[in-house]
């Protein structure tokens, strides 16, 4: 095979891999060592292919505070990938798309408050609407919506 074809294989095969943005990607997750709902999102992501390492604390309005949580964005964990701050029941794809997209000046995504039925707030077949927020130094808005 000549040198040519070995390398018009990798490249084809290269460029047409899906992608697998947050397949092994490490997620350090702040919670406190008394919530069960955190323990669960932390198991969702497991199940979606994150390195989950979680850190139990009993001071996360501190680490809200230290990394820039918007206190109009905040739940009940925090969570730090790839240089972005993760708030809150964000869905484990969602993640994977800022990972995939970054966003220009994108800070981290939040589910503010805790609805019923993202991840790690299951409960039954009742689903609230929910709304996931990018945030940034130059604001927020509407990231995706569930």
């Amino acid at each position: 095979m000549t040198y040519f074809k070995i390398f018009s294989l990798l490249a084809l095969l290269l460029f047409s891999a899906p992608s697998h943005a947050g397949q092994g990607a490490e997620i350090k997750v702040f919670k406190s060592p008394y919530c069960s709902c955190c323990t669960a999102w932390s198991e969702h992501l497991r199940e979606n292919g994150f390195d989950v390492s979680e850190i139990k604390r009993d001071d996360m309005e501190a680490v809200k505070r230290q990394l820039g949580v918007p206190q109009q964005l905040e739940s009940c964990h925090t969570a730090l990938i790839d240089g972005y701050v993760i708030e809150g029941h964000v869905p484990a794809d969602d993640i994977k798309r800022l990972i995939k997209e970054r966003p220009k000046g994108a800070k981290g995504l939040s589910v503010p408050g805790m609805p019923i039925g993202s991840p790690g707030m299951e409960q039954g077949n009742h689903k609230d609407k929910y709304t996931t927020i990018i945030f940034g130094p130059e604001g927020m808005g509407a990231f995706a919506r569930h």
